[in-house]
């Protein structure tokens, strides 16, 4: 039985408190029937009781707070639960149970929340993990998770955090962004927009590349938005991210061993398995080991318009890490080889970037030209030009076409698209009339 708390406290303790009613509660909810479906509604009641039983006249505002804690705590994911329910909030971190930080617009910020201690972290990590099947222990100290509502998330506990159990949570939108949207913030232009639309109708193999949270699920989330209703599609993600709005879906999602180390079921499994399920398109959330190679031998056996993201700062990088993911297969393949499957197999490589004044945008559409000896050519089609920062920090530049047009442009004809050359940023006054160019 815990003890009792003073009936006249001078100085009111928060967390003591807290503890107190979260142990009479607790023993209340274990002893007691099944709630009903207001399980909300009952713990309030719960709680009133619990504040009664102490014969003090706590203020409203202090009863307030407590009540809502006990509700995140029991009901939710304990101190995050108010982070989570921030629609501001994108991404949540927390370094052991004295640091937790949140990304809001672009910008990371340290908070003032913290959890009582370790233990209270590990909690909340298994309140995140159990319903899902997952486990995290010593032997096996990290694991992937989602929360109910899709949310992405990350933990990691001793002996691999050294300084305690970490969680990060990257958090799903509920309103699910467009391109339109994107337009709006200058993620991306008109032009840029239509064009990769286009790209996607016409069964370009693409690669989103980007740094860490430069947006790639979520332009992968809207690029394959403009697959036709008649694909058959087959997504593949670690933790199931993608919500296609089309019908003919198929997702999958990996999962990890068994206790006895059994049972896992890789990327690379899903991949190889994906190809006899008859797809039109597959699309890949992340390559990050050997399925780069099952993925790069499926866009070069029919399967085009696979779409999928890496891990990379730039379109020439994005292709050095496919070679190393290739090499990471098993197979002893000459580097050149690699190579020429990689420029035979991609069309196109985006590279999303977030810069510093925490804005997210497309910096480069560039396109996979063909091999010239053993260097795989690249011509940028669109290209991000920073010209200066504001005085506010933000980075002033421009989203423009260079004005090369791409060798798989009678692709897109073929697909029954046109593109004007105003399009790949041709000065439609200078070739109306000559003369002028030299004015």
């Amino acid at each position: 039985m815990a003890a009792p708390l003073p009936t006249q406290p001078r100085v009111i303790n928060l967390q003591n408190l807290k503890t107190h009613l979260l142990q009479e509660i607790t023993r209340e909810l274990e002893s007691g029937p099944q709630l009903s479906a207001d399980r909300k509604g009952e713990i309030i009641l719960m709680i009133q009781k619990a504040f009664a039983e102490l014969k003090y006249n706590f203020p409203t505002p202090l009863k307030d707070q407590v009540t809502r804690e006990i509700l995140d705590e029991l009901l939710g994911f304990g101190p995050i639960q108010p982070l989570l329910d921030d629609p501001d909030i994108s991404e949540i971190m927390v370094n052991g149970h004295s640091k937790v930080y949140i990304e809001r617009k672009g910008k990371i910020i340290k908070t003032d929340i913290t959890f009582p201690n370790d233990e209270a972290v590990l909690r909340t990590i298994d309140k995140i993990i159990l319903p899902l099947g997952r486990r995290i222990d010593a032997d096996s100290p990290t694991v992937d998770a989602r929360l109910p509502d899709g949310s992405r998330v990350n933990a990691v506990i001793m002996p691999v955090a050294i300084d305690g159990p970490c969680i990060t949570i990257r958090k799903f939108q509920k309103d699910k962004l467009t391109m339109e949207q994107l337009i709006e913030l200058g993620t991306v232009s008109k032009t840029m927009a239509e064009f990769m639309r286009v790209c996607v109708l016409s069964r370009l193999n693409i690669i989103i590349s980007g740094g860490t949270g430069s947006g790639k699920t979520t332009l992968l989330n809207i690029l394959s938005g403009f697959i036709s209703e008649n694909d058959r599609i087959v997504t593949i993600e670690d933790a199931a991210e993608l919500k296609l709005q089309q019908d003919h879906v198929v997702r999958m999602e990996t999962k990890t061993a068994n206790s006895d180390g059994k049972g896992a079921v890789t990327i690379r499994d899903l991949v190889r398995n994906s190809l006899r399920m008859r797809p039109d398109r597959i699309v890949v959330g992340e390559v990050r080991g050997g399925e780069a190679l099952d993925m790069l031998q499926a866009m070069n056996t029919g399967h085009d318009g696979s779409l999928t993201t890496l891990h990379a700062n730039s379109p020439r990088d994005a292709l050095s890490r496919l070679e190393t993911l290739v090499l990471m297969s098993g197979m002893d393949l000459p580097l050149k080889v690699v190579r020429e499957q990689a420029a035979a197999a991609v069309d196109l490589i985006i590279q999303q970037s977030r810069l510093k004044d925490g804005s997210r945008k497309i910096t480069s559409i560039t396109e996979i030209a063909g091999m010239e000896g053993d260097t795989v050519v690249m011509t940028d089609i669109f290209k991000f030009q920073q010209t200066g920062v504001d005085e506010d920090g933000k980075v002033i530049g421009e989203l423009k076409p260079t004005g090369i047009r791409p060798l798989f442009y009678p692709r897109i004809e073929v697909a029954g698209f046109k593109l004007g050359p105003e399009v790949f940023g041709a000065n439609i006054g200078a070739m109306l009339n000559p003369q002028s160019r030299g004015r």
